[in-house]
């Protein structure tokens, strides 16, 4: 059932990836032509944003339909590490994008450049904020739903464009209204740069974390221990070891058991508590449990 719910939830997070296939495709052509017939460098820019984000929805599409396919003689823990390589491939585009993007701002501040654009680079620059900052809402839902870090790291994606969107809109609104105003655009684009920067290396981070089995919050640790001691002929929980696999926890763990019972009821316990877990726990995947015995009588 676990595995028919990782194949469903992966359709789901590569249709909403294909719909930000496609609105990246247009915008990223859109935006090109405006900047070019609407004279204005930083649409041309931002139509290279557009372009990244295409870059992460194939990494995406590629992590999500391989990391939640069913586990193999040769993955045989599945292949979630996939799903967290493409978050952290997203993460790290999110942060050189934000680097460039803050290195250009500079830059321009420094040079002084002017461009004087024309109204097409600010209606395709307003439209590019309400078509991503939509794709972000619409993209974050399904991929919290899913409980997918490389879609939720590719809806940020998503609104650091419509950010960067934002700033062209200030600077070339700016310019339009008084053209002493240009360097509005680099001081804008150079706090979005900041913003974006600081949303990739969240990304990074929480993908880093998983890549090396780090243990999760003491919250889901306890409310793990509360569950297996709550089941009838469990006395103790010892050796729990914990990690995130795929957006889902890994775990085992021993119980100790009254020596005296049987193999049988043993099993029965141990069931008990992998089932107690799974349905009381969120986000989790494969459970073993290990039953160690008392000495009897």
């Amino acid at each position: 059932m676990l595995q028919e719910d990782l194949l469903t939830q992966g359709r789901a997070g590569r249709r909403v990836t294909w719909v930000g296939v496609l609105v990246n495709l247009l915008l990223s052509v859109g935006k090109l032509l405006a900047g070019i017939f609407g004279n204005s460098q930083a649409m041309i820019a931002d139509a290279a944003h557009s372009v990244s984000d295409l870059v992460t929805d194939g990494v995406v599409l590629v992590g999500l339909k391989l990391g939640r396919t069913a586990p193999d003689d040769r993955h045989p823990f599945g292949h979630g590490r996939m799903e967290t390589f493409s978050t952290l491939v997203v993460g790290m585009v999110l942060t050189s994008m934000a680097v460039v993007l803050g290195y250009e701002a500079i830059r321009q501040l420094i040079l002084g450049d002017a461009h004087h654009p024309t109204w097409l680079a600010l209606v395709a620059a307003a439209v590019s904020i309400l078509f991503k900052e939509a794709l972000y809402h619409y993209t974050v839902r399904v991929g919290r739903r899913i409980k997918s870090q490389a879609v939720v790291a590719n809806a940020w994606h998503h609104r650091s464009d419509a950010l960067s969107s934002v700033a062209v809109l200030l600077g070339v609104a700016g310019a339009m209204i008084n053209p002493a105003w240009h360097s509005l655009d680099a001081w804008a684009a150079l706090v979005v740069s900041l913003l974006i920067l600081k949303v990739g290396a969240d990304v990074l981070w929480d993908a880093l974390k998983e890549m090396v089995d780090t243990a999760p919050s003491r919250e889901v640790v306890d409310s793990i221990q509360r569950c297996a001691l709550s089941v009838n002929g469990v006395q103790e929980v010892h050796d729990l070891k914990v990690r995130s696999l795929g957006g889902r926890y890994q775990m085992q763990l021993h119980v100790v058991v009254d020596g005296g019972i049987k193999v049988a009821q043993g099993h029965d316990i141990a069931k008990a508590v992998e089932h107690c877990v799974q349905t009381e726990v969120e986000d989790v995947g494969e459970v073993i449990v290990h039953v160690d015995p008392t000495n009897p009588g």
